[in-house]
């Protein structure tokens, strides 16, 4: 028998007559109403509670609610640090067609005026088209200025190692999990933990990627074009700055969008 929709047990037909040709009761259809109504809510706040579990944990699909760190016109609400201080910021990023440029040389960053520690956040980049891709980073909970890689939490763009998670400068990262690495006394980056990414999911090299990083508490979870590629634990926590790193080749930034989280 085809199984049947619970409510449409208790729905007259169109013209108000039961197929035996009778009246139907409303009052005798009460009792049914009463016992179907409770299997509707928990269907209800079931849905509601798993897609609450998933605009959590999962990557967030179109615009959504957020502040965007980039105004598209200029870098209002940017500062910047240079391993060459003489360097003027125009050298280095500027701001075209709704992009913000980086030149890549010399080493910095570029850093937001405000700071998080939790937070959803949003990055698209890519590549200059016909260019050989270089190399790049998001950073974040930044938490020293004085030289031109921090001490800092890293989600790394240099093409082929996309999605990787660093900490630089001796920020503390769980060692006891899979993919995990260090690298001691790196020349600029100092002491480094990291974890490697799972997948590569970079676009063709001149097209636009999407880069998702969920920051909560010890955690990071990084979605490269919707495609999950890390989950890294035992992060260290700070409250810093979001930063776009200037690491020797030209690399453009079209949108950067932030959640704050408690």
């Amino acid at each position: 028998m085809k199984s049947l929709n619970p409510l449409s047990l208790v729905v007259p037909a169109p013209d108000g007559v039961c197929p035996n040709g009778s009246r139907p009761s409303h009052r005798a259809n009460r009792p049914s109403l009463r016992r179907a109504l409770p299997r509707v809510v928990l269907l209800v706040a079931g849905t509601a509670a798993l897609l609450g579990i998933a605009s959590c944990s999962g990557p967030r699909s179109g615009s959504g609610a957020g502040i965007e760190l980039f105004n598209g016109r200029s870098l209002a609400g940017w500062k910047h640090v240079l391993a060459d201080p003489s360097v003027p910021q125009g050298k280095v990023w500027s701001v075209r067609d709704g992009m913000i440029v980086c030149q890549g040389e010399p080493f910095g960053f570029l850093y937001t005026d405000r700071e998080f520690t939790n937070f959803r956040l949003e990055v698209q980049y890519r590549w200059p088209p016909g260019a050989k891709p270089g190399n790049s980073g998001i950073f974040s909970r930044v938490n020293d200025f004085s030289r031109a890689i921090p001490r800092c939490v890293e989600v790394q763009l240099m093409h082929g190692s996309a999605g990787d998670v660093l900490t630089l400068q001796g920020m503390k990262l769980g060692a006891e999990q899979p993919r995990y690495f260090h690298i001691a006394n790196h020349a600029v980056a100092g002491d480094i933990d990291g974890v490697k990414k799972t997948q590569d999911a970079e676009a063709a090299p001149g097209e636009w990627n999407r880069v998702e990083i969920l920051a909560q508490g010890g955690s990071y979870t990084v979605w490269i074009n919707g495609q999950k590629v890390n989950e890294a634990v035992g992060v260290e926590l700070q409250r810093g700055p979001i930063g776009l790193q200037s690491e020797g080749g030209e690399i453009h930034f079209r949108r950067v969008m932030i959640t704050p989280l408690p």
